[in-house]
């Protein structure tokens, strides 16, 4: 996975997009890189856990970070922009998986190496474990696992509420929901 500074592909669309010698257009292709390089990973796992597969993520990232250019050129709203890039790449994600046809499958990209500073048995109760705890994440229902993926990326109950469509209410259920399966799923 490459980082704006080495995707070709990003920086032509920048460089399109932006005329040369014009340095509110360089200041905003830098502002837009730097938030590039921040936030895309958190955009790529949220979207690998709603069922897309890596190289779709990736063009639906590209594509939030050139709405975001586009966006902010037009000089519209730069309040809380990790929320404007969830909820973009959380519509787009959806609409890129409905026309490919595809249904929703938890991302099964986590580490599966043993933990070096463990012996056999507590390796093997911490495999079965992670295998408990991802059940519990796959028999969610599928906005309750969108709600605790969006948490876990660190983004605030009235973020997660406007990017999906809920109200704060709702995400604090789902939320309160989601934490009770695991903890009685984890004390098996």
């Amino acid at each position: 996975m490459a980082d704006a500074s080495t995707n070709p592909a990003f920086e032509a669309a920048l460089l399109r997009a932006a005329a040369p010698g014009n340095r509110r257009r360089q200041r905003l292709e830098d502002e837009v890189t730097e938030l590039f390089e921040r936030w895309r990973p958190g955009l790529l796992r949220y979207l690998l856990a709603v069922g897309l597969a890596p190289p779709d993520a990736e063009e639906v990232v590209q594509e939030v970070f050139l709405s975001l250019y586009a966006h902010l050129q037009k000089g519209k709203p730069r309040t809380n922009l990790p929320g404007w890039l969830f909820r973009v790449a959380h519509n787009q994600g959806l609409k890129r998986r409905h026309s490919a046809g595809k249904s929703v499958a938890l991302a099964d990209d986590l580490e599966n190496l043993p933990h070096a500073a463990l012996n056999p048995e507590e390796e093997l109760a911490r495999t079965q474990r992670r295998q408990r705890l991802l059940a519990i994440v796959q028999a969610l229902p599928e906005q309750d696992r969108r709600c605790l993926y969006l948490r876990a990326e660190g983004l605030r109950y009235r973020e997660i509420a406007e990017i999906l469509g809920m109200s704060l209410g709702s995400v604090a259920l789902s939320l309160d929901r989601s934490l009770q399966k695991f903890q009685r799923g984890g004390q098996r």
